[in-house]
């Protein structure tokens, strides 16, 4: 081994190494959105992806993401890797975003449905769905990629992908009891810890320089401190405009919408980051801080239930920050050098992966809910998922409340409903 080779197998797994602790950064952030019943079952779904999903990605969708092309579609046989490090590395590195796109399901559809069911959407995810569609962007003879389709580190790839399953799923599943009433309004209920819920955001933004700037898979690449300060700059200016866009809209600075808005910018630069400017990168992250409060208030007028804003984080903002690369590319850019052949190609790619994802889910969905079943029962539903598909919950509320204390869990919910009224209001407006 060089030691070019060596110093690039580093570089990657210490990067892959980021990108699978953002898996942490998952779990935090659906067990601080979720209810208080709910926190261990989305915490369980993420080592669903840790174990299932690396396997199956690991036997499977790795060959048919980057083995021998076979009619632009889908690779088959041994694995292609980059010359200049380990494949070793390379497959861990990749595994990292098969579990990434898989992750982004889990939110959506969380609190009503069964882990039996969440399981075998992992498996086809990282076995089928996502190494077929990425194939066609990063595999070598992928169509679109042939065409000159530009998504560096996956903002169609993985969060389009996962966005619009996350869509699909949550569609068949149905919403949560009570989340909808018969006039169309939208109840909100109390996340269960909002401090917890924006450790996993940092954690994410922090795994998050790996997922972007470890794509270029080589230690020497001369635009990494260029990556890593897009991704940042994008993440700062989609918090900063969710703040701003949440006062304006609901006359306080939400701190769930700030979270979601820093991911938006995380999500949007992912496709752009080595193929734009700096200002570009801000002007991404502006956009989707904006695009993911207005996102949130769509999802819910189509009475689709996503508790932790996935499809408006990752499908929505997986679209545009593939669009995004069409008009800011520095040297193909609509709005850069007044080309628009690869606007085109993007508006394309992110298009047919999203109707990929789509379409894909709604099958697995209505298969599952033919045989297995997809969703809990509804006394399971009341109970939480926490105690009946794990038998333990995820706080002991006796130590919360002291005792004979006329404060409960119930009584915080309610409060917090009363007070997320006039929010709702507004997104519903």
């Amino acid at each position: 081994m060089t030691t070019s080779v060596a110093l690039n197998t580093i570089w990657v797994v210490l990067t892959a190494a980021l990108v699978l602790f953002m898996e942490g950064g998952f779990s935090l952030l659906e067990a601080g959105l979720v209810r208080t019943k709910n926190a261990v079952n989305v915490t369980m779904k993420i080592f669903a992806d840790l174990t299932f999903g690396a396997l199956a990605f690991y036997l499977v969708g790795v060959h048919l993401l980057f083995g021998h092309d076979a009619l632009h579609i889908l690779g088959f046989g041994r694995v292609i890797g980059p010359s200049n490090l380990s494949l070793a590395a390379f497959t861990l590195f990749q595994i990292g975003f098969a579990i990434a796109a898989t992750s982004i399901i889990s939110g959506a559809v969380a609190e009503r449905m069964k882990f039996s069911a969440y399981i075998v959407i992992v498996i086809l995810t990282c076995s089928f769905i996502y190494p077929i569609s990425s194939h066609w962007i990063w595999g070598s003879g992928g169509w679109l990629g042939r065409l000159g389709m530009e998504d560096f580190a996956g903002s169609t790839a993985i969060h389009t992908l996962g966005g619009f399953m996350a869509l699909a799923l949550a569609f068949v599943i149905g919403p949560r009891k009570n989340r909808f009433n018969a006039d169309g309004s939208v109840n909100v209920f109390a996340p269960s810890n909002i401090p917890l819920a924006s450790a996993g955001a940092f954690i994410l933004w922090f795994g998050w320089f790996g997922f972007n700037a470890g794509s270029t898979l080589d230690a020497h690449s001369a635009v990494l401190g260029t990556i890593a300060l897009n991704t940042f700059l994008a993440a700062a200016a989609g918090g900063a405009s969710a703040i701003v866009v949440s006062v304006m809209k609901f006359r306080t600075a939400d701190p769930s919408m700030t979270i979601n808005g820093s991911l938006a910018g995380l999500v949007a630069i992912t496709a752009g980051c080595a193929y734009v400017a700096s200002w570009s990168a801000i002007l991404i992250g502006l956009t989707a801080g904006a695009l993911v409060i207005w996102a949130t208030g769509w999802v819910d007028k189509l009475r689709v239930d996503d508790p932790v804003g996935a499809v408006a984080v990752h499908g929505v903002n997986g679209v545009f920050g593939t669009l995004a690369v069409g008009l800011f590319d520095e040297k193909q850019g609509l709005l850069t050098t007044g080309h628009v052949h690869l606007l085109l190609v993007q508006l394309l790619g992110t298009f047919i992966v999203a109707l990929w994802g789509f379409v894909s889910a709604i099958g697995i969905g209505t298969l599952l809910k033919r045989t297995i079943g997809i969703r809990v029962s509804e006394d399971s539903e009341d109970e939480g998922m926490d105690i009946i598909a794990h038998g333990i919950p995820a706080y002991n509320e006796l130590e919360r409340f002291s005792e004979g204390s006329q404060i409960g869990f119930g009584y915080l919910d309610n409060m917090f409903m009363e007070r997320q009224k006039d929010v709702q209001n507004s997104l519903d407006g």
